[in-house]
């Protein structure tokens, strides 16, 4: 194997990013590279709490959870992983005597979002521009 990270792979310890988590600088790849898919982002989950919180500007955890359909463990681990790219902001505090924590993007995480949406568009446009050269 050549050593380079494959989309979804993680990258091994002092690898350093993947091809998949640089950030595109536009939001749109040159033609002649391919997309940049944020690696963070793309995981399944993550990309399922951050489309939830997107439309939002905070939301309580067990929303959160009950609306992308994920355990509090799975929501736990996914937004701790956010958390530490900078993409989402945890605060934390009480509602009566009960604890609560609410979830809310940051600007990175939505910016991140739309080049992760825009890099998919990309995708989209590269497959039908491919097959309408085909039947040319």
């Amino acid at each position: 194997m050549s050593g380079e990270a494959v989309l979804g792979d993680e990258p091994a310890p002092g690898d350093g990013p993947a091809r998949d988590e640089r950030p595109a600088q536009s939001g749109r790849a040159a033609p002649d590279e391919a997309p940049a898919l944020d690696g963070v982002i793309h995981h399944p989950t993550r990309l399922t709490l951050v489309a939830f919180l997107s439309a939002c500007d905070e939301a309580e955890f067990a929303a959160v959870r009950d609306g992308c359909r994920v355990s509090d463990s799975v929501l736990s681990k996914n937004a701790s992983a956010l958390e530490t790219a900078g993409y989402l902001h945890v605060r934390k505090g009480h509602v009566g005597k009960r604890p609560r924590t609410w979830l809310s993007l940051t600007p990175a995480g939505r910016q991140a979002l739309a080049r992760h949406l825009a890099a998919l568009q990309d995708l989209v446009d590269a497959a039908r521009g491919a097959a309408g050269s085909v039947g040319a």
